[in-house]
C-alpha cells in the first residue's frame, strides 16, 4: 500500500471512530506508520485528507453511476441498479461515507463548494434517470424528480446513524429495499 492510500486508510478510521474534529495530525501518521513530513509532501493538512476521503467514494460512484445511466436497459432497471450501486458503495467503504455524512461541514469553504459540485453533478445524473422514466412513462409524474432524488439521497445519508454493516441486513439486501422503496414511490399511481 502506498504512503497516501496508508494516510487515507489512517484517516477514515480514525474520523469514523472518534470523529474528524478530534483526531490530531499526529495521530493519522501514527496510525499509518509515516512521518508528518510524509503525510504533508502529500497532503497540505487534514483538511485536504478529508476532503479526499469523500472524493475516493464519490468518484467510485459518479464512475459506476455514468456505466449504468448510459447503458441501454429500460429506465426502471437502470435506476434501480443505481439505487443498489449507490447503497453498496456506501456500505462498501462504510467508513468513509460515515466521515463525509458527519464531517463535510470540517471541510474548508472552498473544498465544501467543491464536494457540493461534484455531489450535485452526481445527483443531476441520477435525477435524470427519473425525468427520463417520467418523460417515457414508466415513472408517475405528479412527484417532482427533484423531491424524489433529494428524499432519496437524504435517506442515504441517515446510515451513518443507524445502520451496522456487521448487523442483520447485509449490505446487497439493504440496497435492495431502498432501490425498491424507490422504484415503487415512482410507480405507484396517487388516488
Amino acid at each position: 500500500m502506498t504512503v497516501p492510500e496508508r494516510l487515507i486508510d489512517a484517516a477514515t478510521r480514525l474520523f469514523a471512530d472518534k470523529g474528524y474534529e478530534r483526531v490530531a495530525v499526529q495521530e493519522i501518521v501514527e496510525h499509518a506508520g509515516v512521518t508528518k513530513g510524509a503525510m504533508y509532501h502529500y497532503f497540505g493538512s487534514k483538511d485536504d485528507l478529508l476532503h479526499e476521503i469523500y472524493g475516493r467514494l464519490l468518484r467510485l460512484q459518479t464512475e459506476h453511476l455514468e456505466k449504468i445511466a448510459s447503458s441501454t436497459g429500460p429506465v426502471v432497471e437502470r435506476l434501480r441498479e443505481a439505487a443498489i450501486d449507490v447503497i453498496v458503495t456506501s456500505v462498501d467503504d462504510f467508513d468513509a461515507a460515515k466521515v463525509f455524512f458527519r464531517s463535510m461541514n470540517h471541510l474548508s469553504e472552498e473544498k465544501q463548494r467543491e464536494v457540493r459540485a461534484e455531489r450535485r453533478r452526481y445527483h443531476e445524473r441520477f435525477r435524470g434517470l427519473i425525468e427520463e422514466g417520467q418523460q417515457d412513462g414508466a415513472f408517475r409524474d405528479d412527484v417532482p424528480a427533484d423531491v424524489a432524488t433529494y428524499y432519496f439521497f437524504g435517506s442515504l445519508h441517515q446510515l451513518g446513524t443507524w445502520y451496522r454493516p456487521d448487523g442483520e441486513i447485509p449490505a446487497g439486501r439493504l440496497a435492495e429495499h431502498y432501490a425498491d422503496l424507490l422504484i415503487h414511490s415512482l410507480t405507484a399511481r396517487s388516488r
